[in-house]
Order: C-alpha cells, then sequence, then structure tokens
C-alpha cells in the first residue's frame, strides 16, 4: 500500500518551479510536532524568566523598603511626642503598603520566599509595638462598654469611695496597659461591646481579659489583638494586618485580615479571611471555616485594608508544633459546613 504523502513544489535556481516531490504525511506531522515542541520550549523559557525577573524585582524592592521602615523606626526616639506619634503613623502606612506588596507578589513567589517574607513582615509589626510603647507615654485608657439589655451599674447605696466615678454609667477605666494609640475592651464579663468604624479605623486594638462577651468591631483597624479570652463572641471587619491571639478558650472569631497568628488557644472556632498562611502554636482543638459576616461598608472596609475579597487562604495553616511531613496536624481541624454559622446575632448600638 502507498504511503499517503503530500505534493510539495520545489523551485530551481532560477526560481521556476519545475519539479513536484511527494513528503508522506508522517514526515510533515513529525516536523509540526517538532515545531510546536521549540515553541512550547520558547514559552516556557520566557515564561521561567519573566518569572525570575518579577522574584528579582520584589526582593529588591521588599529589601529596600523593609530598611526604610526599619531606619523610621529606629530614628523614633527623640524627645518630641508629636513627632514620634507621626514617624510612628508613617511607618504603620508603610507597613501596610508593604504586606499589601507581598499578598499582590505571591503568585509567583516560591514558598520559601514568601515563609521569608511573612516573617520579616512579623518583625517589623513585632517592631513597631514595642517602638510605640517605648517612645509613647501611656496613660489611662476610658472606653464605653454597651450592653444590649440594662446596663450594668453600681446600686447608689453600694458606691463606695473605692469606686471611681469613671465606671458610673457604663464605663470602665483601664490602667496604664493600653496607650492612646491603642483602644478596645479589657477587663468585662457578660456584656455586649461594640465600637463603630470612625473609633477603630487603622487604630491597634486590644480585647483582653473579657469573659462570656459578645463583641462586634464595625471598622478597620490596622492590627487587633485578642488575649485571655474566655466563652466570648468576637466579630471584627477586615484588619489591616495582623491579627494576634493567644490565651483564648472556648471561643468563636471572626475576622479578615492579612496575617493571623494564634498561641496557647484550645477549643475555638475561627471564620477568617486571610491572604497570607494562618499560624498555630501550642494550640488545641481548634477549628476554621471561611469568613462570613457582613454589615454595610464592610466592602469598603476590605478596600482600605487592602485585602482581596476573593483571596481567601483559611485553609493553609502551619502549625508550628507539628513538623510531621504529609501528616496533618492534629491541633486543627476544619469545620463541617453542616456545622458552620452562616447568620450572627445583630447587634447595634443602643437606642
Amino acid at each position: 500500500m502507498a504511503a499517503l504523502g503530500v505534493q510539495v513544489n520545489v523551485s530551481n535556481d532560477d526560481g521556476e518551479t519545475n519539479t513536484a516531490v511527494n513528503v508522506p504525511e508522517s514526515v510533515l506531522r513529525r516536523d509540526q510536532a517538532r515545531l510546536e515542541e521549540v515553541e512550547r520550549r520558547r514559552n516556557v523559557k520566557e515564561s521561567q524568566t519573566v518569572k525570575e525577573e518579577k522574584s528579582d524585582f520584589f526582593t529588591s524592592t521588599f529589601t529596600t523598603e523593609k530598611a526604610t521602615i526599619e531606619e523610621m523606626l529606629s530614628s523614633s526616639n527623640h524627645s518630641d511626642r508629636n513627632k514620634a506619634a507621626k514617624t510612628l503613623e508613617e511607618a504603620t502606612v508603610k507597613i501596610q503598603q508593604l504586606q499589601k506588596f507581598l499578598n499582590d507578589s505571591m503568585l509567583f513567589l516560591t514558598q520559601y520566599e514568601i515563609r521569608q517574607a511573612q516573617a520579616s513582615m512579623q518583625k517589623l509589626q513585632s517592631a513597631l509595638d514595642e517602638k510605640r510603647e517605648m517612645v509613647l507615654p501611656k496613660k489611662k485608657f476610658a472606653f464605653r462598654s454597651r450592653n444590649a439589655g440594662a446596663s450594668k451599674q453600681p446600686e447608689p447605696g453600694k458606691l463606695t469611695t473605692d469606686t471611681p466615678a469613671s465606671e458610673v454609667g457604663g464605663t470602665v477605666v483601664v490602667d496604664s496597659a493600653i496607650s492612646e494609640y491603642q483602644c478596645g475592651f479589657s477587663n468585662v464579663e457578660n456584656q455586649v461591646l461594640i465600637k463603630q468604624a470612625e473609633e477603630i479605623q487603622q487604630r491597634d486594638v486590644l480585647l483582653s481579659h473579657l469573659t462570656n462577651c459578645k463583641v462586634r468591631l464595625y471598622g478597620c483597624p490596622s492590627t487587633l489583638h485578642i488575649k485571655n479570652i474566655r466563652s466570648c463572641e468576637i466579630l471584627c471587619g477586615p484588619v489591616s494586618s495582623s491579627v494576634f491571639v493567644d490565651q483564648c478558650t472556648d471561643s468563636t472569631l471572626v475576622f479578615p485580615c492579612q496575617q493571623l497568628r494564634t498561641h496557647n488557644t484550645t477549643a475555638t472556632q475561627i471564620y477568617v479571611h486571610v491572604t497570607s498562611r494562618a499560624i498555630i502554636e501550642d494550640c488545641r482543638e481548634v477549628r476554621f471555616a471561611p469568613f462570613m459576616w457582613t454589615y454595610p461598608g464592610i466592602q469598603d472596609h476590605f478596600n482600605v485594608a487592602g485585602l482581596d475579597p476573593n483571596k481567601n487562604n483559611w485553609t493553609d495553616v502551619d502549625d508550628f508544633n507539628w513538623l510531621a511531613a504529609g501528616t496533618p496536624s492534629p491541633n486543627w481541624t476544619v469545620i463541617p459546613e453542616t456545622e458552620r454559622i452562616c447568620s450572627w446575632d445583630f447587634v447595634g448600638p443602643e437606642s
């Protein structure tokens, strides 16, 4: 049987076509496959080159910006309190911008590069927090605690000289552990606690020593610290940088953020939107689910925080106490869909 072929006209040196050659289709297919493979390899090489160039650009830019922030923090030791506050505010903004740059670059970075950059961001945030405590004098901070029911007030007959006047009417005074650049709630039991957007916008929020409380933060804080919490339900709007959780028991936490660090926490559910990777350490019985909460203005707060609402790595959890590769950590699990809370009790300001 004659092999199938295709006639190809061949020209002589004078440009005149005078010969027809029968080329087998198998040869043409091999030639076509060879050309396609050459094209594929060229595209792969170009793609790799672009990726390496992007990675080099990221490393150079990240290193430069990191050094700038470190210089700002080291120079904020001046005695002028207002100048120190302004410098630290500028450093906060730069840290948030650098975190967004990292988030946008994760598509082409290696896991090693991502981990190194995240560790650097954590050090910058810790240095910022330490510097604030060092150069800005701390003072007492008062906040109003709002209860959905009746306000918890001392009875007139029980008001003594040992009761600060500021406690009357539901205002609690927290000692000097909170600077004027932090806000939040501390040492409260069995209450509903609320802060609106204008109270926490791009500020550090501290929630500490709360028991059996419902907390609603309708806004976009810079960082959120949750410490010594028991049997609480805490819902917060988008956090620009990091959420730090420590000593939390039998609670439910709901928030979007850039980074999540959780320590010494047990029997707690976390509904999270996180654009990097969540980290747990010394934790047990922690369960994760995707962030499920909304309130008027939350989309604007996502924009202010620099968070991508469509990018959520809530199942990417690193357990620093579990190093067995290929074996899931026993310290955290995913909340089954049938057990997830899809709607939350409305908690608003007192009428």
